[in-house]
């Protein structure tokens, strides 16, 4: 058992195709083919349905190749933590992130990352809250941009920015005219709810838990897309500071601040308990700081380099 054969089996599964995976992994299907066989008369075990089509994993294929996927990142990890020591180049690093987050971060990121740290070759993959866990858990991502806490015991988060949430008030609303609204005197029924990226708080926010009686439920996607919904239709919208900026001069005289209590969410890296790459981290954290007032910086980031 080797891990070429763990590779291998795990783009079969990918690509549901012999010839496929084997064009991915830069061998011929024959040179594939055989070593996947070899394994499954090693393990004395039928991995894959080579009747199927496409081919598909047998029941218990389905777990080894779940192992098999952790074995190759934990064989990554590894091989990153030699680098590093090394002082050799960073390469490749993909990175999780939700729609919430990634337009205050990803266009000055790419640029400061262009220009600082060119041997740096970032794969970004916006997406919802539980698949960038799930490919979080599976080893497929190294590091998440996400709102916490996740509570999740797998996975690590090392908070970077503290943000506060803010509300996008139509002037057809009657709160409209107070320049500072109560959260918990909020109207539910006039609320437009975009849960994914900042309702992990439901204690500040109860309407998270539910549909507003007279709105829809944004489940995902743009706060863009919020806000134009608001205009078009009214009532409010809860949005994060970040994107004020963003919003034309007429759009920013319908942002309020929120009191009593003032709602914020945390921004963290989150990694697997077994990622190791520190200097990864800390070259993403300083493009960060380049991007976001002093003021919301993790105060532990801004004294100190993270340690894993």
């Amino acid at each position: 058992m080797t891990l070429q054969q763990m590779e291998y089996i795990v783009a079969v599964n990918k690509y549901r195709h012999f010839a496929r995976a084997a064009e991915s992994c830069g061998v011929s299907q024959s040179t594939l083919s055989s070593l996947v066989q070899k394994l499954e008369i090693e393990l004395d075990i039928t991995i894959f349905d080579r009747n199927s089509h496409p081919v598909k994993p047998t029941a218990v294929g389905a777990e080894i190749i779940s192992r098999a996927k952790q074995l190759l990142f934990n064989a990554a990890q590894v091989r990153e933590l030699v680098a590093t020591r090394k002082g050799e180049s960073v390469g490749k690093v993909s990175l999780g992130i939700t729609s919430t987050v990634a337009p205050y971060l990803l266009p000055k990121m790419f640029k400061y990352l262009s220009v600082h740290h060119p041997d740096i070759e970032l794969h970004v993959e916006e997406a919802r809250v539980s698949t960038i866990i799930s490919q979080l858990e599976r080893g497929e991502l190294d590091i998440a941009l996400l709102a916490t806490p996740l509570n999740n015991v797998e996975l690590l988060e090392i908070p970077v920015y503290q943000e506060r949430l803010m509300a996008y008030v139509s002037p057809e609303e009657p709160i409209y005219n107070d320049m500072n609204l109560q959260t918990d005197r909020l109207p539910v029924g006039s609320i437009w709810v975009l849960r994914e990226g900042y309702c992990p708080n439901r204690g500040v926010f109860p309407f998270c838990d539910h549909r507003a009686s007279r709105q829809a439920v944004y489940e995902a996607g743009s706060v863009e897309t919020l806000i134009k919904i608001v205009d078009e239709n009214g009532g409010y919208a809860i949005i994060p500071e970040l994107h004020v900026p963003l919003l034309r001069k007429c759009q920013q005289a319908n942002v309020r601040g929120l009191t009593n209590p003032e709602p914020s969410r945390e921004i963290a890296f989150v990694v697997h308990r077994n990622f190791v790459r520190e200097r990864l981290l800390n070259i993403l954290a300083d493009a960060i700081r380049t991007i976001i007032p002093p003021a919301m910086v993790n105060k532990r980031l801004e004294k100190f380099s993270i340690t894993l």
